[in-house]
């Protein structure tokens, strides 16, 4: 309903975020997770969602590791950490969703407060430290789910001092990463999360090529996606490309929160030292790593885009760099619930606008106009 969504929009903005914005950022994100359960129960109420924010269009269709998607824009890891919102997220106009970050066992998370709004920089400052019931309890409870979107699944190691231990550590995510081998489209591999007691130790190419040797045992069908850090060099980078390249590892997901305070695009002040930053801060930190991965790999890797999503220009540009999907969540919570269902009808007319009839033709063509 393309006559909705301003008006969504003004409200959303005017109205319902000013109130929202009153209170503690994760009481409300619980409020809106249980209204969505809620609305994901009944197929009226689902029905009615997508009335107002899905949008279709077959120039957005893409096949890509066998999976079909509908749209290139998807739910981030971090909004659905326990999978309670695969029933109703598809009518707000995704194209795909990926639940988590799942660990091999439950974790509180660190302690609260944990998510700060960080509102004159368009960002949010992230702590939660992999809060989730853990891979047991989310697998057996989604294992017969069908949705009509692809969703993925993000794995990681659980956020305890157990695994300061790399090898403990790798048997962490193992467990996590076969509790799903059969559950989901894709698997993720969130080695990148800044808020665990660990650190990030499998960012170190010595560790990450152990984790994969350990990985890469176990028996999937599914395409596997890395997520990186935008804090880390070019020569970094560079290291954790050649390990990828020696084992099973498909797609990579630039990026994820940064821990960086010197950013100039953080304009709040009294920003806590804990944390990663997600949003507009990491928006060129984010196109950054795609162009380089792209120009470096060139279709060796699909590149999913994360990082300041706010409107489809800002998709759209991380498309020509060499991303071929997009995911976002910070642009939802500042923008409205419509943002989805606008970023692709936008797309569609940027993609007209230049001639492409599919949103495939458009992967990468500002860096091969370079090369």
């Amino acid at each position: 309903m393309k006559l909705t969504r301003k008006p969504i929009h003004f409200l959303y903005t005017k109205v319902t975020k000013p109130i929202l914005f009153l209170s503690d950022p994760e009481n409300v994100h619980d409020s809106m997770t249980n209204m969505g359960k809620f609305l994901g129960k009944y197929s009226f109420t689902r029905i009615l969602t997508g009335l107002f924010f899905n949008y279709e269009n077959k120039m957005l269709n893409q096949e890509i590791l066998g999976i079909k998607f509908p749209n290139p824009i998807g739910l981030s890891a971090g909004f659905d950490k326990n999978a309670e919102l695969l029933e109703i997220l598809p009518s707000v106009g995704f194209g795909f969703i990926e639940i988590g970050s799942i660990t091999g066992y439950a974790c509180n998370g660190n302690p609260k407060p944990r998510l700060w709004r960080m509102p004159k920089s368009k960002s949010l400052l992230v702590y939660y430290g992999l809060k989730n019931n853990g891979c047991e309890e989310i697998s057996n409870r989604i294992k017969n789910k069908k949705i009509n979107i692809p969703f993925g699944t993000s794995v990681a190691m659980t956020n305890c001092q157990e695994n300061l231990d790399i090898s403990k550590a790798v048997e962490d995510f193992a467990k996590a990463f076969e509790a799903f081998i059969n559950i989901g489209d894709y698997t993720t591999v969130n080695i990148s999360c800044p808020n665990t007691q660990g650190g990030q130790p499998f960012s170190e190419k010595e560790n990450l090529d152990i984790l994969f040797t350990r990985l890469d045992k176990i028996k999937t069908e599914k395409p596997i996606f890395i997520k990186l850090s935008p804090d880390k060099s070019k020569s970094e980078i560079d290291g954790i490309l050649e390990v990828l390249k020696k084992h099973r590892v498909h797609g990579i997901i630039c990026s994820n929160l940064t821990k960086k305070r010197d950013n100039p695009l953080i304009k709040d002040t009294d920003v806590p030292t804990v944390g990663g930053i997600s949003g507009k801060v990491i928006q060129d930190m984010s196109d950054d790593l795609i162009s380089y991965i792209y120009k470096k790999e060139g279709h060796r890797f699909i590149l999913v885009g994360v990082g300041g999503v706010f409107s489809a220009e800002d998709a759209y540009k991380k498309i020509r760099s060499g991303a071929t999907l997009i995911q976002l969540i910070t642009g939802m919570i500042f923008e409205g619930p419509q943002l989805i269902g606008q970023i692709n009808s936008d797309l569609v007319k940027l993609l007209k606008k230049d001639g492409f009839k599919n949103i495939s033709e458009a992967v990468g063509v500002d860096i091969k106009n370079k090369i």
